[in-house]
């Protein structure tokens, strides 16, 4: 029968068979490779290192004394300023006693009577008030330094700049050139095209009237002063004569100076031949001079400067201006940055050399 036939087996090809194994050992070998590969570079991404973690508990240490500082700095200064105000309170009432006692004297005097030990006892009881009152100005003073007026940079750093801030005549020159208005030619222009209320905001200006306010709180109390601005002119910053020399302990004129600094726009070039030649004709002259600027002077006559002016012009306006310096006179230069003008730091320091003064190239954050 046909349906009883029995149907041929299909034999085993070995193309099939080779295929299989090549299969096999191929997933054989990736199973292989994966025990060997070593895992551990995973987990270290997790696992926290001893070293970051003692930094970081050092690092929270220190916020934490730092906050702790802070508390410690607020108190002191809040118990110095209740000090301040009792040291007030107590010295107008010794100078209202004073006063109390002398009209008592002149009434004793203009009586006529015969009292002079009542006399003499009223004399040392002002003698002693007046006493009592030269102390409490005494501390007054130890407390506020040396200083007509405070500034306070950030956290109430001590700045050490190595300058010589005495002298009984000071000089505080500050360049309100345009370079003033940025570091980079580009932004120069750009603020230079800006309005007046935007240029006096530029950060770098603003930069420089806190390094002005820094040098004004710095001077001896028993100094006098004189403080200009300059570009193509020199112009003092109070009105009057630009070489009379003002009182450092007059604070209203001082404050007055340095709120008129601020409002100068800056603008022009720069003539430094014109600020030693003033400088030298003072009478006296200055014992000590500070020099605000950014780079060496491109102008050395009023008005605008004509032409280009290239770094070799600069450098002998440079040294036209230095012959026109008043003998023995340390100049204290603050140098700001300005892209462009790679010789003005060498030239500046060679300046404080010659001139036994010194040179500060400030950081971004001074004062």
């Amino acid at each position: 029968m046909a349906g009883g036939r029995r149907r041929p087996r299909r034999g085993v090809s070995p193309l099939s068979l080779a295929f299989l194994d090549v299969m096999f050992c191929g997933f054989g070998a990736v199973i292989l490779i994966f025990l060997i590969l070593d895992h551990t570079s995973t987990v270290s991404t997790v696992e926290s290192s001893p070293d970051l973690e003692i930094e970081l508990n050092m690092l929270q240490r220190e916020i934490e004394e730092g906050v702790e500082g802070n508390r410690e700095l607020r108190n002191l200064l809040a118990d110095l300023s209740e000090e301040y105000e009792r040291g007030e309170v107590e010295s107008e009432q010794l100078r209202e006693q004073v006063e109390l006692l002398r009209r008592e004297l002149e009434l004793l005097e203009n009586s006529g009577a015969d009292s002079d030990q009542l006399r003499d006892r009223l004399l040392s009881d002002i003698e002693s008030l007046e006493t009592r009152i030269e102390e409490l100005q005494a501390q007054e003073f130890e407390r506020s330094g040396n200083n007509v007026r405070q500034y306070l940079g950030d956290g109430n750093r001590q700045y050490l700049s190595g300058m010589f801030l005495g002298g009984q005549r000071v000089l505080i020159v500050v360049d309100a050139s345009a370079s003033m208005l940025d570091e980079t030619l580009v932004n120069i222009i750009r603020t230079r095209n800006m309005p007046d209320e935007r240029k006096v905001l530029a950060p770098k200006w603003r930069r420089v009237l806190r390094a002005v306010d820094w040098i004004t709180t710095q001077i001896p109390v028993t100094s006098r002063y004189q403080l200009w601005s300059f570009n193509t002119d020199v112009t003092p910053a109070l009105p009057g004569d630009a070489q009379a020399w003002r009182e450092i302990a007059d604070r209203d004129d001082l404050e007055e100076a340095v709120d008129n600094l601020r409002a100068t726009i800056p603008e022009g070039g720069t003539n430094l031949e014109q600020v030693f030649r003033m400088a030298a004709g003072m009478s006296p002259p200055p014992d000590n001079i500070f020099l605000i600027t950014d780079g060496l002077p491109t102008v050395n006559r009023p008005g605008p400067a004509s032409g280009l002016v290239t770094p070799r012009d600069r450098i002998e306006l440079f040294e036209e201006a230095i012959e026109e310096l008043p003998p023995g006179v340390p100049v204290n230069t603050i140098l700001m940055p300005l892209e462009g003008d790679p010789s003005a730091a060498a030239a500046y320091w060679q300046l404080a050399m010659m001139t036994r003064g010194s040179f500060l190239s400030p950081s971004r954050d001074w004062p």
